[in-house]
């Protein structure tokens, strides 16, 4: 035995369960100091071995180490079960690996997160090869290697794969980080056996030497005999009995006839080519099988099993599936086989009557003595109510014959009940592993109490209340026999062998297979002490081994590889990549998207098939069709395109104030502003009237802020806003603070419509401290640029002395009244802005109503008046004392609106009659004095206009980041007016861009998101063409996508901080920052950009990575419609290098008629990967004509647009009219089909346009792939210029849509329509019969049902003619609503 086998000994310390059995742990004992397989009998607790070992290596397993311990189990069905008991039984990580959970299309990176999060790793061995052939990990990182049902190991099983290519050969080097071997088996055999001691050894030597382990063993049965219950075997003879001669021949002869008949009609049928072998075969498998059935069982279960057949679905591989012409004929044939069966039962015996008297059934041949033998075996044990046995059968179709026959039988004579279960070897599967788990559950807990079934159930399967089972049919290796007879668990068990009478080869055999295991076992025992037998390969097979990674691919492995490489290529329903092997010349033909195509064997003629193989596997990863681990590139770009989409986004993104907002100011010296005037032109009627105000700025603003110009919708018209610099101011401290106390109070004020202690306080205004938004807004309605004495309004003291007090007037006297700030002169009051405690409201007095006090009446209602002293005390429970002042004329603040929402509604002109009270003055609280009303007005528009300024801002820091990579170089400096035009042109598209639809402005995003996107696939798609000339379609088009994604181009926002610029809430006042107020508001926080820029953070928020990635879109198709495709694919190349790659240029004009099904080698490729290109610059090229011949459409106008030009169907009726499809060059039949009764349909079609969703047929989609591979030849052949291939495909597309001719999809105007109505829409229900989509559409409108089933190809055309009839019914129903 090999030394590596006992490294590491000292270092393991047994880790034992206390109620492990003796045996156990002598087995533990051995496999601690060697690789060991465990030979003990089914049920004897191999598995709990297998754990304690773990346990005992669980201090080399724990994270963070490297290493792991692998379980491998033979059969998907285990893996959970194994799983399960390690979790039980030992605290390591454990993880189970399937195929069902797409592991094929795992690469290096998930493999290695799965070993880096757990210990144990239970899998098939499939898996396990595949990940050590493809280099994913190593041997060497297995510290313990569980091989379940290890007597598999042989041939070429993965068991004994693993263990030659991998194991041993890392063995024959010397190298000792090998894993533990750790086997378990019931049979170390799995062949037929020997006919002497010696032929035993051999096979257990043999197993021995591959798995570098030995055998361990109990010394007798009787030692387990105290643990295990054995099974009790009984031999059950019957007499062979033939169904009666006449009868055989005339349904043997009648079979034949039908068979020939259906192979026949084959000839002359519309089917496939391709698909008459699969179906003749498949024809030839259900006679055989009914033929089969007539011998073994009797006519009953044939006349059952035709029945089966002629619903039972066939699971082949994926390429030998048939098509709905195919699966016809063969339920035809079964069909008719039943009719033929069912003929002699008539006169026979009726359903339900079978069984009632064997004799009889025996003597008509309805059943065969071996079918009565089972059902007597069966009733020996009726008496034993809870019985729970297994059939084990052979094929597929007796297993369902006769558990239906059971079924129909059993009941009347116990309560049992029976069920099947089938694997998927023979091709006839009707079971998920989902169902047959659920009938094994049944069985252990009794709901079953019989299962018929093939050799599934013999391994590993742990249903410990078994007590029966009956062998059927003979089990063919000694391994099966020792199995199927370790099914029975319980104590006092029977194993029930049926064998013919007088089959004395069947008898001998089976009772060698009895004595077998004490063979085995001696034989194990007197060789325990020889070391194993170096072990040495009947076959040193010719490999390719790839030095950086470590993947391998041998001859018998390439076979597999090319075909998964081929399944991963371009495929359409007329077409499945398969290789094409060329026996008289011994050359392998690849599809035409493969870079190489041809291979020759350079072998014999035995493993010519397999050498060209290999041959391809190495040219293939020269190439770079194949990785460095040796899978198809297009798994390795799926890996990587899905761990971009897994990669978890922070959905926290933060929100950007623009740095000319944000400043510190000094303590002690003066401040430096610059000033714009803002100007409110009020373009409607009204008694009050806007003012303008002064913006005073730390930071003079670029041109195109200043330039800009605006309007806001208010309540009852529209404002223009423009911005006008006036100069510099300087400030000092005091004046600064006197500022920002005079916007904070009046801000507080407007905003919050009420007043309170904690609103007045005022000693949260100081400088300093940090950066803050520091901008000061001050009022212009003199002389002078600022209104100091408006300002100083938020000084108001009622202790000030007043020079009009005691002088008359036209208003008369100017005297003192009381209030609740104290005495104040009555011209202190008017033009002042108060509150009233009692109710907390706000007001502005804009007048003193002196022929008015507390003793004059109030109308209350009609013809009921009331003091106003009286009115206070009833209604707000307040004494009047200074009832003879006189009252004030109170107009009530304004509301402060989002004035930049769209499609705000206008009041009528005229005051609410509840904005104007009259007010005591004894009720007032003075905030600010004096200040008009017409401030008030002027002041509760700014917050919005502050907001679009500092949208502004942003959209012009955003675009300073680019400017310089997106203008032209070139551009003469006497053309400044140019740039500046260009700039400004620029900055409102990114202003534009970064306003998503949620904002409710008037502007958003959506149109140069539709550009953008469009240019994004078109400059992409073609740079990849390109860059990647020998990459398929398929290829490109998976690197495409993972560039444009909404995954990628969210990310690549979030890196380069252009999510923080996104604006995607609507503007709401309450929450805006009053500038130099520090009351809640939180800490700005300083953020540099990529170019050093400054901007700064105010908060986080949500946003959904969509609308990042939209906004990307929109910048590109800002940069682009403002400075042209230079300008956006520098931008690109800003934000990030998406053209990093070398620009080739060949022209494939030859590929672009040529289908992937044509396989003849005069043309080397097909026109996959033009039409790839054709459909980004066809796309790109027509969303760009509509969105320049038609500047003035709304967004969505131009998205639906867009989709109606550029769409398959669109194509397809382009193709048909211009007669392209006589020019395609293709091999497929079916393609050929749809075609003719496409053109047959297309024929009867009256409209000429190719746009729209008028059509009510499904087009092949290879139509409208020709228009864009041919758009692609055009555009490599041209030198790229994407003007000559629309000028080109223009004329064929005619007439183009247009706003006018443009119809909704059908889909959406029913959903819209249901929406706007409040119809009831159910879900669409669909289903598919005969290769056809059923779709259902149905509306309900006030209990009368709208509804349409619409047949078709295709489910998307169903749902669209679907609709179609529902709109048409509705519309017709309702008339005036639809107008």
């Amino acid at each position: 035995m090999a030394s590596n086998m006992e490294t590491e000994n000292e270092q393991l310390v047994a880790d034992p369960l206390s109620f492990a059995r003796s045996y156990q742990l002598e087995g533990l004992e051995k496999a601690l100091k060697q690789n060991t397989i465990v030979f003990l009998e089914t049920g004897s607790g191999k598995t709990l071995i297998a754990i304690m070992l773990l346990r005992s290596f669980a201090h080399q397993l724990r994270k963070p180490s490297p290493f792991v311990a692998v379980f491998l189990v033979p059969q998907v069905v285990l893996v959970t079960q194994q799983a399960e008991a390690l979790k039980m039984h030992t605290d390591l990580s454990v993880g189970l690996y399937y195929g069902d959970m797409g592991i094929d299309f795992w690469d290096g990176a998930i493999w290695k997160r799965e070993i880096e999060k757990h210990e144990v790793l239970v899998m098939t061995p499939a898996i396990l090869l595949n990940g050590l052939r493809h280099s994913f990990f190593h041997i060497s990182m297995i510290k313990v290697l569980v091989l379940d049902e290890c007597h598999h190991a042989r041939g070429k099983h993965p068991y004994a794969c693993i263990m030659t290519e991998f194991y041993h050969q890392q063995l024959s080097l010397g190298k000792s980080d090998l894993p533990r071997i750790f086997g378990m088996t019931a049979s170390p055999i799995k062949s037929k056996g020997g006919n002497s001691e010696l032929n035993y050894w051999q096979y257990i030597q043999e197993l021995e030497s591959l798995l570098n382990s030995k055998v361990y063993t109990v010394s007798s049965e009787s030692e387990l005999a105290n643990f295990v219950p054995v099974s009790t075997p009984k031999f059950k003879f019957y007499i062979r009995k033939d169904i009666p001669y006449a009868l055989y021949e005339q349904l043997a002869n009648a079979l034949k006839v039908l068979k020939s008949k259906h192979e026949q009609s084959l000839e002359n049928s519309d089917l496939n080519p391709s698909k008459v072998e699969p179906t003749r075969k498949r024809i030839s498998k259900a006679f055989l099988a009914l033929m089969y059935c007539l011998d073994e069982l009797g006519l009953w279960l044939t006349w059952k099993a035709a029945e089966t057949l002629s619903w039972m679905e066939d699971d082949f591989s994926p390429w030998e599936t048939l098509d709905i012409f195919g699966e016809a004929i063969v339920k035809s044939f079964c069909s008719d086989a039943l009719k033929l069966l069912a003929n002699p039962l008539k006169s026979g015996c009726s359903y339900g009557s079978i069984g009632d008297n064997v004799e009889a059934d025996m003597a008509a041949g309805l059943m065969t003595p071996k079918v009565v033998c089972l059902i007597a075996s069966l009733l020996e044990y009726r008496s034993i109510e809870d019985i729970r046995c297994i059939v084990f059968v052979e094929r597929i179709v007796s297993a369902v014959a006769l558990q239906t026959l059971l079924s129909l039988l059993l009941p009347k004579h116990t309560c049992w009940k029976t069920k099947y279960i089938a694997g998927s070897t023979s091709g006839l599967q009707t079971q998920s592993k989902k169902k047959q788990n659920e009938i094994v559950e049944e069985f252990r807990c009794g709901k079953v109490n019989i299962i018929v079934a093939t050799s599934i159930l013999e391994e590993g399967l742990d249903v410990q209340s078994c007590n029966l089972v009956i062998r059927f049919d003979p089990s063919s290796t000694v391994c099966s026999f020792i199995q199927s007879r370790g099914r029975a668990r319980m104590k006092n068990s029977d194993y029930i062998l049926m064998v013919k009478s007088g089959d004395s080869a069947t008898l001998s055999r089976l009772q060698r297979y009895l004595a077998s295991g004490e063979i085995m076992r001696n034989e194990s025992l007197c060789h325990a002490s020889l070391p194993c037998l170096p072990f040495r390969s009947a076959y040193d097979e010719e490999s390719y081994f790839v030095e950086s990674t470590g993947a391998i691919v041998t001859l018998s492995s390439s076979v597999g590889l090319i075909y998964f490489y081929c399944s991963r290529l371009p495929s359409d329903c007329y077409f499945k990549p398969t290789p094409r092997w060329d026996k008289e010349t011994c050359t392998l033909y690849l599809p035409k998207s493969s870079p190489l195509q041809t291979f020759s064997s350079k072998d014999d003629a035995k493993y010519s098939k397999q050498s060209a193989c290999l041959e391809a596997c190495k040219q293939l990863h020269k190439y770079g069709a194949l990785t460095d681990n040796l899978v198809p590139q297009m798994v390795a770009e799926e890996s990587v395109a899905q761990e971009i989409g897994n990669k978890p986004l922070d959905d926290e993104q933060p929100i950007y104030v623009p740095p000319e907002f944000v400043h510190c100011c000094p303590h002690n010296s003066s401040v430096v502003y610059h000033c714009y005037l803002i100007e409110l032109k009020q373009n409607f009627h009204y008694d009050i009237s806007a003012h303008n105000i002064v913006l005073a700025m730390r930071t003079e603003l670029e041109f195109e802020v200043q330039s800009m110009c605006h309007d806001l919708d208010v309540d009852r018209g529209s404002f223009d806003v423009n911005f006008k610099y006036v100069g510099i101011i300087k400030l000092s401290p005091e004046q600064v603070l006197l500022s920002r106390q005079f916007q904070r109070t009046i801000f507080r004020a407007l905003l919050n419509h009420t007043w309170t202690n904690k609103l007045s306080e005022n000693n949260e205004i100081y400088l300093g401290d940090g950066p803050k938004v520091d901008y000061l807004l001050l009022p212009s309605t003199g002389v002078e640029l600022i209104s100091w004495e408006i300002v100083l309004s938020v000084l108001f003291s009622s202790r000030e002395y007043c020079v009009h007090r005691g002088i008359s007037s036209s208003k008369g006297l100017a005297y003192d009244v009381q209030t609740k700030s104290g005495l104040v002169c009555i011209c202190r009051l008017q033009n002042s802005l108060v509150y009233t405690p009692h109710n907390g409201h706000v007001y502005c007095i804009t007048s003193v109503l002196s022929e008015l006090n507390g003793n004059s009446s109030l109308k209350i209602r009609k013809n009921e008046m009331m003091a106003y002293k009286e009115y206070y005390k009833v209604r707000h429970g307040i004494d009047l004392y200074f009832e003879k002042q006189p009252l004030l004329r109170g107009k009530k603040i304004f509301p402060v609106h989002n004035y930049l929402k769209r499609f705000r509604k206008h009041k009528e002109e005229g005051e609410s009659r509840n904005s104007l009270v009259e007010l005591p003055p004894e009720l007032c609280s003075i905030i600010m004095s004096p200040i008009s009303v017409n401030t008030l007005y002027s002041y509760s528009f700014l917050p919005s206009i502050m907001h679009r300024l500092e949208s502004m801002l942003i959209a012009s820091n955003l675009k300073k980041l680019n400017t310089d990579h997106c203008m032209q170089n070139d551009i003469p400096t006497t053309k400044w007016a140019i740039i500046n035009t260009l700039l400004y042109a620029i900055f409102i598209q990114v202003l534009e861009a970064i306003t998503t639809k949620n904002c409710q402005e008037k502007f958003h995003l959506e149109s140069l998101e539709t550009l953008g996107d469009s240019f994004l696939k078109y400059a992409t798609g073609q740079h990849l063409f390109r860059t990647f000339q020998n990459d398929h379609e398929g290829l490109l088009s998976l690197k495409k996508d993972r560039i444009v994604s909404n995954a990628a181009l969210c990310r690549l926002g979030c890196e380069h901080k252009i999510s923080g610029f996104v604006r995607d809430e609507a503007f709401d006042p309450q929450k805006w920052d009053i500038p130099g107020d520090t009351h809640e508001v939180s800490q700005l926080r300083e953020v540099v950009l990529s170019s050093g820029r400054k901007v700064y953070v105010r908060r986080k928020r949500k946003i959904k990575g969509k609308r990042i990635a939209d906004v990307v879109e929109a910048l590109i198709g800002a940069y682009l419609s403002t400075g042209g495709e230079r300008a956006a694919i520098q931008f690109l190349n800003r934000i990030e290098s998406l053209l990093k790659y070398t620009f080739n240029d060949r022209s494939l004009l030859l590929e672009a008629l040529t289908h992937g099904s044509y396989m003849l080698p005069e043309i080397p490729r097909c026109y996959q990967r033009l039409e790839f290109l054709g459909d980004s610059v066809l796309d790109y090229a027509i969303t760009v004509h509509l969105y320049n011949k038609y500047p003035g459409m709304t967004p969505e106008l131009l998205t639906d647009m867009r989709s109606a030009s550029v769409n398959n169907d669109c194509y397809s009726r382009t193709a048909l009219k211009a007669q392209l499809h006589k020019s395609i060059l293709h091999c497929s039949h079916d393609l050929h089909k749809h075609i003719s009764s496409t053109l047959h349909n297309f024929e009867m079609l009256s409209s000429e346009a190719t746009y729209g969703w008028e059509s009510e047929i499904s087009f092949p989609k290879v139509l409208g792939d020709v228009i864009e591979s041919l758009a692609g030849a055009i555009y490599v052949d041209s030198g790229y210029d994407k003007e000559k291939v629309f000028g080109c495909i223009r004329p064929l597309l005619e007439p183009l849509v247009s706003p006018e001719t443009l119809k909704k999809h059908p889909r959406r105007e029913l959903n819209e329509l249901c929406q706007k109505e409040k119809y009831n829409l159910k879900k669409t229900v669909t289903s598919r019969v005969n290769g056809r989509s059923h779709v259902t559409v149905e509306v309900e409108v006030n209990g009368r049902i709208f509804k349409h089933t619409a047949i078709s190809l295709d489910r998307e055309t169903g749902k669209k003619v679907a609709s179609k009839e529902v709109l048409k019914s509705l519309k017709e129903s309702y008339p005036m609503v639809h107008k």
